[in-house]
């Protein structure tokens, strides 16, 4: 998600998922043949194989819809395809998208996540296969490189994982990880400008500022509505506080169980300790603090009455906005702090796919193809802030574009993040009993008692 990820410290998203999910790595890859910027499409494959065909694509009203919006006409005269773009509220978005996809009148691209959401979805026969399309010589161009995606992002849209028949079924847009973002005028009015270096400090402090505040200003935001969006935050806090010696996190099941669906290991000590980090920081938040998803802490954030947001990297180009943002220019950045094991912190991807019941499969592929190709890929990550190709971290069309401090800070998140999906179809019971399990901390129970609690839940759950 930034400049200067051209460093090569962003490679080592590779590396982590490499380590931490046994993957191997994949190299970085080379430039690809046309850009958002309207540079168009060159060489001798065939873009305009499909010209005539109309196509629907549905998206999420995110960053990447607009950065590749900005994009939309070039890829229209290049490949003579129509493009009928809908997109939703992020609110709307998901029980749109599963609707539609399950009709006749399907559309043909979508944007889903990298996680349950397409496992679910592939398991339920609703999304194409799109290796046979990279596979094809005749629907891909030569230098799209599969290979520029680092292993451990890819792997959460392949099924089946680890599997010699794996077939890839979503293709990653945007990536984003999650750090702690904090008013600097705020810090220095009652902190006296010194940031807090570790988790405790920052739960302390914040709870410091909330009292302080008095109601005018809180010293934390974070998303406290009970949604299964919200794990991917707390997950992270998990992953800062995981030692070195906690045992073996792989997909499918993540950092819940122990290497299979019936070994939960919810009362391990750093599970509890990271759970209950995110717990305190909800309980230092406003009085609506169990109704705030991330639209309304992002809001309260911009207005300038929260000193600390702890939340996905995604949101940080859009501070700098003054359009949008009243504390434009006063916004630091850091990486989680450190929790008692070292710190670290998670990851997650948004994809695209195509629609089983798309009646424009291969346009769709066309379309798919050229707007995660490195070049556009660059070009969009700027609206995001998270490439999840490697080498669209060198192009200048996404390192000339963000705030420094931001793009050094993402950098350094990236080199500790883990993905936090969980790859299983309907895997939203399982993460409500950790939603739940964080509520109820954040309401004032005993996080050893509730996490005892939760254990026995998904014990019976999993059965």
């Amino acid at each position: 998600m930034i400049k200067n990820f051209a460093s090569r410290k962003f490679r080592a998203v590779a590396l982590i998922t490499t380590a931490v999910f046994a993957l191997s790595a994949c190299g970085a890859g080379t430039g690809s043949n046309s850009a958002s910027s309207g540079s168009g499409a060159t060489g001798a494959f065939d873009w305009k194989k499909y010209s005539g065909t109309s196509i629907q694509v549905l998206m999420d009203e995110h960053p990447w819809t607009n950065g590749m919006k900005q994009g939309l006409a070039a890829f229209q005269d290049a490949t003579g395809i129509t493009v009928d773009v809908q997109s939703y509220g992020e609110d709307l978005y998901f029980d749109k998208m599963n609707q539609a996809i399950r009709t006749t009148t399907s559309p043909d691209v979508f944007m889903t996540g990298m996680d349950y959401t397409i496992a679910t979805q592939k398991d339920a026969g609703l999304v194409e296969p799109l290796t046979p399309f990279i596979d094809n010589a005749a629907l891909t161009s030569p230098d799209y490189n599969l290979a520029d995606f680092p292993s451990g992002v890819l792997a959460t849209g392949q099924f089946p994982g680890a599997d010699s028949s794996t077939q890839l079924y979503g293709v990653p847009i945007s990536t984003e990880c999650y750090i702690l973002f904090y008013n600097k005028d705020l810090v220095d009015k009652y902190l006296g400008g010194k940031v807090p270096a570790t988790m405790a400090e920052l739960i302390a402090d914040a709870k410091l500022i909330t009292k302080a505040g008095k109601g005018d200003v809180f010293g934390s935001v974070v998303r406290g509505v009970r949604a299964t969006g919200i794990v991917d935050t707390p997950t992270g806090l998990v992953f800062n506080e995981w030692p070195a010696d906690g045992g073996k996190i792989e997909l499918p099941f993540n950092v819940w169980f122990d290497g299979a669906w019936n070994k939960p290991r919810l009362t391990n000590p750093a599970i509890v300790k990271g759970l209950s980090d995110y717990a305190e920081l909800i309980s230092a938040g406003p009085p609506n603090r169990f109704s705030l998803d991330w639209p309304d802490a992002n809001t309260l954030f911009t207005q300038g009455k929260a000193a600390f947001y702890l939340d996905a990297s995604v949101f940080g180009p859009s501070f700098e906005d003054a359009k949008k943002s009243t504390i434009a220019g006063k916004v630091g950045y850091m990486p989680l702090p450190v929790g008692a094991a070292g710190g670290g912190t998670g990851l997650w991807s948004w994809g695209i796919a195509i629609a089983s019941a798309s009646k424009h499969k291969e346009a769709a592929w066309l379309f798919t193809q050229w707007f995660t190709n490195s070049e556009n890929t660059a070009a969009i990550g700027a609206f995001t802030g998270g490439p999840p190709r490697q080498s669209s971290a060198d192009l200048s069309s996404f390192s000339s574009k963000l705030n420094a401090d931001y793009v050094k800070t993402v950098q350094k998140a990236m080199s500790t993040a883990r993905p936090t999906a969980v790859i299983k179809s309907d895997a939203e019971p399982i993460l409500l009993v950790v939603v739940d399990a964080v509520l109820a901390m954040a309401n004032g129970k005993n996080p050893t008692q509730v996490m005892k609690d939760a254990q026995a839940s998904l014990q019976s759950l999993m059965k």
